[in-house]
């Protein structure tokens, strides 16, 4: 691979998709900390996190904000070379409860939404001949957690998409992979309770929750050099929760 092709040769420009908090919050200090231009989305306004990076409104759903936060990105820092698709809800309900709205709107956020950006950000990745996409799904994709059909949906549809646009790609040096953490102590499995939290603890085999950072960890080395012969996989940071699956 030549120096232009290969990724992490110099500063690359990043977007990560819910980078206001949680496991998107922890990628962005990762790529900030690597040197790379950084712009990131929240559905709400986001605060200045005083690091160089470009927090930018979008909500995922809605393509016309999709197109102007790419603009901006590639107006402040040109075309997006890294895209950490992690812009994700949870609408927990037993299926005979769950209403055509909290279907889909989980489907239309998690899987839909990454497929728009998704398509955005290949459309220039293509031109450059390089490029590094990262979906964040869920171990809930492969274990299957009651009350949790529509989002377990969701995330697993992140790995045909992801396969299939690998190999679609492929040729022009950009890959694309599937990091799917386990339970990882941020705001969004605070809903859960404490009791169901210990219950879903005790079914890691190493015992704990995840840091935020340990899966940016792992969506940073999907995006390094030395990840430039994986792609289509997917990388589990579940403490061995979905081991075997």
């Amino acid at each position: 691979m030549s120096e232009e092709e290969a990724p992490g040769s110099g500063p690359r420009v990043v977007l990560v998709t819910g980078g206001s908090r949680g496991i998107g919050a922890a990628c962005v200090s990762w790529f900030v900390a690597n040197g790379d231009h950084v712009a990131y989305t929240s559905r709400s306004e986001p605060s200045d996190r005083d690091d160089g990076s470009l927090g930018l409104r979008c909500d995922v759903t809605d393509p016309a904000q999709i197109e102007s936060a790419f603009s901006a990105v590639e107006e402040r820092f040109g075309p997006v070379e890294v895209l950490v698709s992690n812009a994700g809800i949870t609408r927990d309900t037993l299926i005979a409860r769950m209403g055509e709205d909290a279907w889909a709107e989980v489907i239309d956020t998690n899987l839909t939404g990454s497929y728009r950006v998704a398509r955005r950000a290949v459309a220039k990745m293509l031109r450059l001949h390089r490029g590094r996409i990262i979906f964040v799904s869920s171990v809930g994709a492969f274990i299957g957690l009651p009350g949790q059909a529509n989002y377990a949906a969701s995330k697993a549809g992140l790995l045909g998409m992801a396969r299939a646009l690998a190999r679609e790609v492929a040729s022009r040096s950009i890959t694309v992979n599937v990091v799917a953490p386990g339970l990882v102590a941020t705001d969004m499995i605070e809903p859960l309770g404490a009791e169901r939290i210990d219950q879903m603890r005790a079914m890691v085999p190493l015992g704990r929750t995840a840091t935020a950072e340990e899966i940016a960890d792992a969506v940073g080395f999907l995006a390094s050099s030395g990840a430039g012969y994986i792609t289509g996989a997917v990388l589990p940071v579940d403490g061995g929760m979905g081991m075997g699956l």
